[in-house]
C-alpha cells in the first residue's frame, strides 16, 4: 500500500518488519514501472515478500537501515548515489542483507565494480521470472548469482591489469572531471600548472588514453576515482 505525502506526491512504498514474512526483499530503481514489474513477479513466489521500494540510492540505504530486508534488488545507474555506492553503504549498515544488481548494463568495468563492492549477484533485466526468483533464493542462501552471460566478462574484467595511479594523479583527474583548467587544478593543489600537465601525461600513458577528458572517464569506468 502506497503512503501520501500531504502535497499529494507519492512516496516510495514501504512496510514495517512483521513476523512470517518470510524472505524480505527491497526493490530500489528510479523507474516506478520497472519497480512493480518486479514486486509483481517476486511477490508471485511462495516466501518472497516484497516489504519496500526505493527511487533513489540514498533512499535504499535508509529504507534498508530502517527495514532490514534480506535481500536489496538494487539498480547500478540511478540519480545521485548509484548503486555501486549504495551497495557499499548498505552492506556497512546491514552486513547480513544481501545486494543484487538489477541493470541493462553489461560491461566488464561495471561488473567489476559491483562485485568489488560487495554485491552478491549481477543479473540483467531481460533476465526471465525464473532466474530472477532463483536469483533471489540463491542470495539468500549465500551463494554468488551472476546471469549466465556475464560469467566470461567477470572473469576477463578480473584478469585485465588495473593501472595503478598515483595520489595526485587521482586528485588531478578528479579535478578535471569537475571541469577546472590546468592552471585551476594547479592552484587549488598548490602546485604549477606544468606540474599538473606532467601528472596528466603519466596518467594517460597508465590508461592508455590520449586527453584529460578520456584519462578522467577511464579512470572513473575503472574504479580509480
Amino acid at each position: 500500500m502506497s503512503d501520501e505525502k500531504a502535497d499529494g506526491k507519492k512516496m516510495t512504498k514501504h512496510t514495517e518488519p512483521a513476523a512470517g514474512d518470510g524472505l524480505r526483499v527491497l526493490l530500489a530503481d528510479d523507474h516506478p514501472v520497472v519497480r512493480e514489474g518486479l514486486c509483481a513477479i517476486l511477490e508471485s513466489a511462495d516466501g518472497i515478500s516484497v516489504v519496500g521500494q526505493a527511487g533513489s540510492g540514498e533512499e535504499a540505504v535508509a529504507l534498508t537501515a530502517r527495514l532490514q530486508p534480506d535481500i536489496v534488488l538494487l539498480d547500478l545507474r540511478m540519480g545521485g548515489m548509484d548503486g555501486v555506492a549504495a551497495t557499499g553503504h548498505i552492506l556497512r549498515q546491514c552486513p547480513r542483507t544481501k545486494v543484487v544488481i538489477v541493470t541493462t548494463y553489461e560491461s566488464d568495468a561495471d561488473i567489476l565494480r559491483a562485485v568489488e563492492a560487495g554485491a552478491a549477484g549481477y543479473l540483467l533485466k531481460g533476465s526471465s521470472r525464473a532466474e530472477l526468483i532463483h536469483a533471489v533464493l540463491a542470495a539468500a542462501r549465500g551463494e554468488t548469482v551472476l546471469t549466465p552471460s556475464l560469467a566470461g566478462k567477470l572473469v576477463r574484467a578480473r584478469t585485465v591489469d588495473v593501472p595503478q595511479l598515483s595520489e595526485r594523479e587521482c586528485e588531478v583527474l578528479r579535478l578535471v572531471s569537475q571541469g577546472l583548467t590546468n592552471a585551476e587544478i594547479g592552484r587549488k593543489l598548490f602546485i604549477g600548472e606544468a606540474t599538473v600537465k606532467t601528472h596528466l601525461l603519466r596518467a594517460y600513458r597508465k590508461l592508455d588514453v590520449t586527453d584529460r577528458t578520456a584519462a578522467a572517464v577511464t579512470a572513473f569506468e575503472r574504479g580509480l576515482l
